[in-house]
């Protein structure tokens, strides 16, 4: 696996069942099987062509009948699990998946590519409160990674944005993250071609992230 899978991997919980939703090649639905952390796997993809790459990876689970492979637009026919993924997709197009879902399960670990902060707002909406939701760094790119329980949760505008764990811990790859994010931000204030309200907006932005770092 990547580091960035193998990072998914480690935060996903013990299961009965684990469901991975979009699965690209299954390396983490093989993995959470060949590390006892799941006694069985559904392996799911909207496209059957692109379902067969995990199908073919986890074929002996398969026969054995340790995994499962659905063609299924999002959660539709996934069936009853405990523990859901589904990475490397939009942040809209996973609120979609949660939103027309009829069964979700107890733990959803999501890792969105964008709009997090939707991805935050929808989750808690659909009845989950936030268990971990930090930024990590791999392959010279920042991903969020997000894992839910079943409960009732309220976020702060600051949570939304950034993330409950980031804004509670301030970890190493969050910071690095805002510090890159705000350099940028800096260079733009140097263009003399800007008008007063974006200069403002943009010194407004720098300001709410300079609390996050040491400048």
């Amino acid at each position: 696996m990547t580091d960035r899978l193998t990072k998914i991997f480690e935060k996903i919980p013990e299961c009965q069942t684990f469901a991975d939703i979009g699965c690209d090649h299954g390396y983490i639905a093989k993995a959470m099987i060949k590390s006892g952390k799941a006694n069985k796997v559904i392996i799911s993809d909207i496209s059957a062509k692109c379902l067969l790459k995990a199908e073919e990876l986890l074929a002996e689970e398969i026969a054995k009948g340790s995994a499962v492979s659905v063609v299924s637009n999002g959660f539709e026919k996934v069936g009853v699990h405990d523990v859901a993924l589904i990475a490397g997709m939009g942040g809209e197009e996973i609120c979609s998946i949660i939103e027309s879902a009829k069964f979700l399960p107890k733990t959803l670990v999501l890792q969105p590519m964008k709009n997090c902060d939707k991805v935050r707002l929808c989750a808690v909406k659909a009845g989950y409160k936030v268990v971990y939701d930090q930024i990590f760094y791999s392959a010279s790119k920042f991903y969020d990674l997000i894992v839910l329980t079943v409960g009732k949760d309220s976020l702060t505008q600051e949570e939304i944005e950034f993330g409950r764990t980031n804004i509670k811990e301030m970890p190493k790859d969050f910071r690095e993250m805002i510090s890159r994010n705000l350099k940028k931000l800096q260079g733009y204030l140097t263009n003399p071609n800007l008008d007063d309200t974006a200069k403002q907006n943009l010194s407004e932005k720098v300001e709410k992230l300079k609390k996050y770092v040491k400048i």
